[in-house]
C-alpha cells in the first residue's frame, strides 16, 4: 500500500462517524479486511499509536477502553 500514515489516519478518524453510540471496535474495522492487511505491519502500529494519541488528545466521542487478549486497543463511540 502506498498511502502516508497521515492520509491512513484520517481515513480511520473519518470513518468513526459510522459507528454508533455504544459500539466497540478496533482499529482495524475502520478498514476493509483487504486494506487492512495490504498495510505493512510497522505501519500499522504506527498507526495504532497515532490513532491512539489522537482518541486521548481529541475527545471527539471515542473512547480508549480495555486491549485484547493479542494486545490490540478496543475503542468505543460515545455521545458527540
Amino acid at each position: 500500500m502506498t498511502q502516508s500514515v497521515n492520509a491512513l489516519l484520517y481515513s480511520a478518524i473519518n470513518e468513526t462517524k459510522n459507528i454508533n453510540e455504544g459500539e466497540v471496535f478496533l482499529l482495524k474495522d475502520l478498514f476493509k479486511g483487504y486494506e487492512w492487511n495490504r498495510i505493512p505491519r510497522n505501519t500499522r502500529l504506527l498507526l495504532g499509536t497515532l490513532f491512539l494519541n489522537y482518541v486521548n488528545d481529541k475527545k471527539d466521542g471515542i473512547a480508549a477502553i480495555e486491549k485484547t487478549s493479542s494486545g490490540q486497543q478496543k475503542y468505543t463511540s460515545r455521545k458527540r
